[in-house]
């Protein structure tokens, strides 16, 4: 069974394409699952219009299921609650230069 370390990692390579910055650095990841081979992931986007969505969903299905030992990442989009600056990392806002 994998961990929510690993799962998070994997999310880390799954960039925002207009910010540059990874969905879990950016706090787009609200709830990882693990539930033997299978993994569930809550997450939003900065905005319900975000034209990159459809890509960063993609892209977070691939990622997970790139991992050894899981055959199906179900990655589903929430949009409660609202997503919120306040959610990024320290090193998201520094990349974005906000302080």
């Amino acid at each position: 069974m994998l961990d929510q370390e690993a799962i998070l990692t994997a999310l880390r390579t799954v960039k925002d394409p207009e910010l540059n910055v990874n969905i879990v650095d950016l706090g787009l990841v609200y709830t990882v699952q693990t539930k033997e081979d299978v993994i569930d992931v809550e997450m939003t986007l900065t905005s319900p219009a975000c034209p990159a969505g459809p890509e960063i969903l993609r892209n977070a299905v691939t990622a997970i299921e790139l991992l050894e030992g899981v055959t199906k990442a179900n990655v589903k989009l929430v949009m409660s609650p609202p997503w919120s600056p306040d959610r990024m990392s320290d090193d998201a806002r520094d990349t974005l230069g906000i302080f």
